[in-house]
């Protein structure tokens, strides 16, 4: 039975992930989940597989070591898949001090860890061992030309704390690559969207929020563009780089679905609209009276746009979720599960929030 070790497991991506590996594999994986369970790591993304015999959860920081050292010690891992990372943009701009320490100093002890559980005598490693770094399409900087797209060759160009600490973890990787041949590779991706996300990022925000008839808060014009990525399509293209991509090669999984965020504003509240019953009083809660444009993010990039060619050519992956059936998935499933949302929304996210958008 081949053993995962998945950082940051019950966060957004993580939890989807590992969801999409039991629905592919079943029983004959086993996966051990690592979670610091900060802000955004939530175990309720997982309680139908908690119980599963071949799932572990672990809650320990990546920055710890020993503690990472200790479950290469007591399992044999087959493979890692990184996600673990601190990820909004706003708070690396409040906070930079965590965001290096988690996605570089904790990348470095997931290596460390990996290398020395994988690593032979004479520096070949163990056959069939693979270590797969999640990253983000920002640290490509931002696009000016409508024509451009980021390519496994764009120089990188970081320009908030978030981006600078992926880019540097990126390095590291790369790094460990072709200092001592360490089997790993890199994916870049577009912005997720999904069920099970934390409603501090774009979409369950105004999903949230429109149906509370609260602000949906805009940075500068609204004309900033994202490429967007169904979270299942993500978490297809890991596995297929972890299985079938070569070793050391980075690649950049976008979903070919740009849209200004102005745009996705309107989409999801007339997709609200659409799918709200007449007698549901949310449904008059639902008006674009509610987007207020607030001062735009310090040093808010313009543009992305992944060019997704190499993973296709290489394994065959490309996105199979257009936004607008993404979306509708999305919404329905957070019509479903309303609770999850209450009780995300109940904690540090209600002072989080003010915390952003009370002055603005």
């Amino acid at each position: 039975m081949r053993t995962y070790l998945v950082t940051g497991g019950a966060g957004f991506i993580g939890s989807n992930y590992i969801h999409y590996m039991f629905k592919k594999y079943g029983d004959d994986i086993r996966i051990i989940n690592v979670d610091k369970l900060t802000y955004a790591g939530n175990l309720e993304n997982l309680k139908d597989i908690e119980d599963k015999p071949n799932y572990t959860f672990v809650k320990a920081d990546i920055c710890d070591g020993e503690a990472i050292m200790r479950i290469f010690e007591e399992n044999d891992i087959d493979r890692v898949v990184h996600f673990a990372a601190e990820s909004h943009v706003d708070r690396s701009i409040k906070n930079p001090d965590v965001f290096v320490k988690t996605n570089v100093l904790g990348t470095l002890n997931m290596l460390n860890a990996a290398k020395q559980a994988w690593e032979n005598e004479d520096g070949s490693f163990k056959a069939d061992k693979k270590f797969l770094h999640v990253s983000t399409d920002e640290v490509y900087g931002s696009l000016d030309n409508l024509t451009d797209y980021f390519y496994e060759t764009t120089p990188y160009d970081p320009h908030s704390p978030y981006s600078a600490s992926k880019a540097s973890s990126d390095f590291l990787v790369k790094s460990y690559i072709d200092t001592y041949h360490f089997p790993a590779n890199i994916t870049n991706c577009s912005n997720n969207y999904g069920p099970y996300q934390f409603p501090e990022k774009l979409i369950p925000l105004v999903i949230n929020n429109a149906l509370h008839g609260r602000d949906l808060p805009v940075y500068g014009d609204g004309k900033n563009i994202r490429d967007w990525l169904f979270v299942e399509d993500h978490c297809k293209g890991i596995d297929l780089v972890q299985e079938k991509g070569v070793l050391g090669e980075t690649y950049n999984i976008g979903g070919h679905n740009e849209r200004q965020n102005i745009q996705i504003i309107h989409i999801i509240l007339d997709t609200l609209q659409e799918m709200l019953d007449d007698s549901d009083p949310r449904k008059a809660l639902v008006s674009e009276k509610l987007i207020k444009y607030v001062t735009d993010r310090k040093g808010h990039d313009r543009r992305y746009a992944i060019a997704p060619d190499k993973i296709k050519a290489a394994v065959g992956w490309y996105p199979e979720t257009c936004f607008e059936e993404g979306i509708k998935k999305t919404i329905k499933w957070y019509f479903e599960n309303e609770d999850w949302m209450a009780n995300v929304t109940s904690g540090n996210y209600q002072t989080y929030y003010e915390d952003m958008y009370k002055d603005r």
